[in-house]
């Protein structure tokens, strides 16, 4: 897959001052990025730098500009947990004195080893909106964006309510956390894991996999939109001969999402069109 370097400047308004200085956000991915343009306001310039929906996030690299990006923010945020080691390393260069950086993998006590797609995870949003609020000084703002996420509360509790314990797989964990939220049954982790590490899955887990979905156990698989090969295409073509819903997910927010609430409801509604086209 072609390599993409994606800096959106997200909001370039001026506003308050940190330090008498304009304050610039960066984040390593949009979706953090949208959260803190939601808390900043006009307060700050955000800039995130995994933003292209065709990209393959797991294929980035960084060049001048993503380093000098990072090298002039007052704030950085980034997710940890080995999803984003090139913001790591970009972080050992020098910095702006003073500089706060957000680790958001910290913030929700996620380690080493754990899924590493986080922001499907109700948790993570609320405590990074919360983080921006205590350092910019808008805890009104922080506030607005928890009530902002009660929607999309309500629906995962609407959903696992009337779902919980549904069989479901997927072509590797990005969908995890909110599967996990949703009450439902995920099956072939270790296929799921094989693919996000860009390793063959074992002969074991690909028939296991099939058999899942051609024994009709498995009630929704969803797919990575933004990382496809022969692999997980046959997964699909598997589970739409088999007449198992086939639900999309990405990796970063789409580039026409009003918020990242809007996004999440977005594709917990696909969830429901899913599950109900699979009863």
């Amino acid at each position: 897959m072609m390599k993409y370097l994606a800096i959106a400047i997200a909001s370039l308004l001026a506003g308050a001052s940190l330090q008498g200085q304009s304050l610039s956000i960066v984040a390593a991915e949009n979706f953090y990025g949208s959260v803190a343009h939601q808390i900043a306001g006009r307060s700050a310039a955000v800039t995130s730098i995994l933003s292209n929906p065709n990209q393959d996030p797991h294929e980035f690299q960084t060049d001048a500009a993503t380093a000098k990006a990072v090298e002039g923010a007052d704030v950085i945020i980034y997710s940890g947990i080995g999803y984003d080691d090139w913001m790591t390393k970009l972080l050992g260069l020098t910095g702006k004195p003073g500089r706060t950086v957000i680790c958001v993998a910290d913030l929700i006590g996620a380690k080493t080893g754990d899924n590493p797609h986080i922001w499907y995870d109700p948790r993570t949003m609320p405590a990074l909106a919360e983080k921006l609020g205590s350092i910019l000084k808008a805890a009104d703002k922080a506030a607005a964006f928890e009530k902002s996420m009660g929607e999309v509360a309500a629906l995962i509790a609407k959903i696992k309510a009337a779902h919980a314990g549904t069989p479901v797989t997927a072509t590797e964990p990005v969908f995890g956390y909110m599967a996990s939220a949703l009450g439902f049954k995920m099956l072939n982790y270790s296929f799921q894991i094989a693919v996000m590490n860009d390793t063959e899955p074992s002969f074991k887990d690909t028939a296991e996999y099939e058999k899942s979905l051609k024994s009709g156990e498995v009630k929704m698989l969803f797919y990575n939109s933004q990382v496809t090969d022969p692999v997980t295409a046959r997964m699909q073509s598997i589970a739409k001969d088999n007449h198992i819903p086939v639900v999309g997910v990405t990796e970063t927010e789409p580039p026409d999402s009003k918020s990242y609430a809007a996004w999440m409801i977005s594709e917990l509604k696909g969830v429901e069109k899913g599950l109900a086209e699979a009863h």
